[in-house]
């Protein structure tokens, strides 16, 4: 061998694999970030879910639905606001907690669409009403 050895990498094969890792992420992360809102939908719908189920459960001790004004939170702590006579405990294991896209749960009782119980529903990623995609609303009665 010579007393020259080499012992490192030229600016310019640097500069090759960072182009190709460039053009490799330009194909890969639409689809990464694609399933990472179906993810955060599946979420959304997930807690939604479990949420009505903490409610129906609410409704067989307290003979109605939480209303508006207590919301979400007499799932978790009893409310101060017509305060349930047999309020026992927490129907939930934590917290309400918000959806995927850091906001609360929208909740209507008695619901518009659903008068006889409750509306539950996340404006999805946009937090607006409407949309499609990630931006759809997430809705209990669908």
């Amino acid at each position: 061998m010579s007393e020259r050895t080499r012992r490192g990498f030229t600016l310019l094969e640097v500069l090759v694999v960072i182009v190709v890792i460039a053009v490799l992420a330009t194909f890969v992360a639409p689809s990464l970030f694609r399933n990472v809102d179906d993810a955060k939908v599946a979420t959304a719908r997930a807690q939604i879910e479990s949420l009505m189920t903490a409610l129906d459960t609410y409704r067989l001790d307290q003979g109605r639905y939480p209303t508006s004004s207590q919301g979400l939170g007499a799932l978790w702590e009893k409310p101060t606001i017509d305060p349930p006579a047999n309020w026992r405990e927490p129907y939930l294991r934590k917290a309400v907690p918000n959806d995927p896209w850091g906001r609360a749960y929208v909740y209507v009782s008695p619901g518009r669409e659903n008068p006889s119980s409750f509306d539950l529903l996340s404006y999805g990623a946009d937090g607006r009403p409407g949309g499609t995609g990630p931006d759809a609303d997430i809705l209990s009665w669908k």
